[in-house]
């Protein structure tokens, strides 16, 4: 953390230079109250978004905000996603060359995941912490061709961005209409 504060205050000394007129003192108390402010800015601006509960117990953290629409039940929707029990993958569509399409409210994803997709909108990713009774609950999932055994009680980690509303599409909506 000094060393830090020290890289700090070498940058203010250096942008005190540029900016200050030539003749000027800066005292040192002036100097570290400079740095020390620096400091603060700098950290809070890189610390974490603050995660979000929702009712359900479902926690999320937006990790890019988008600005479309919002899903409506029963609308089409693409979303990208990837989800991990503790550190096990078990899922990752994210780099295939389609996303994965599901009706909004259909029941095809995790109740915890079904439960958040409306309040998201289109271009925001989130990140998920789904709690085991709205992911697999007690029982857990057994292994399957290409899916590993989910333990019961298993917290859900669920990355998903919501890429498409197919039924919204601007190209979409004005080729129809010509």
């Amino acid at each position: 953390m000094r060393r830090a504060v020290l890289t700090l205050a070498t940058c203010f000394t250096a942008v005190s230079a540029w900016t200050m007129p030539q003749n000027s003192v800066v005292t040192r108390q002036a100097f570290w109250q400079s740095a020390a402010a620096g400091a603060v800015a700098v950290v809070a601006a890189s610390s974490p978004v603050q995660a979000e509960t929702l009712p359900n117990g479902v926690t999320y953290e937006v990790k890019k905000k988008g600005d479309g629409p919002q899903p409506e039940i029963g609308e089409l929707a693409a979303i990208r996603f990837a989800a991990y029990n503790g550190a096990n993958k078990i899922d990752d569509i994210f780099d295939t060359p389609e996303p994965y399409y599901t009706r909004i409210g259909s029941g095809g994803l995790l109740k915890g995941v079904e439960e958040t997709l409306p309040l998201m909108r289109l271009g925001d990713r989130w990140e998920l912490t789904i709690p085991s009774e709205l992911a697999f609950g007690k029982k857990g999932r057994p292994a399957s061709a290409g899916k590993p055994r989910i333990a019961g009680d298993a917290v859900i980690t669920f990355d998903v961005e919501m890429v498409g509303l197919p039924g919204r599409e601007i190209e979409l909506i004005e080729l129809i209409g010509d």
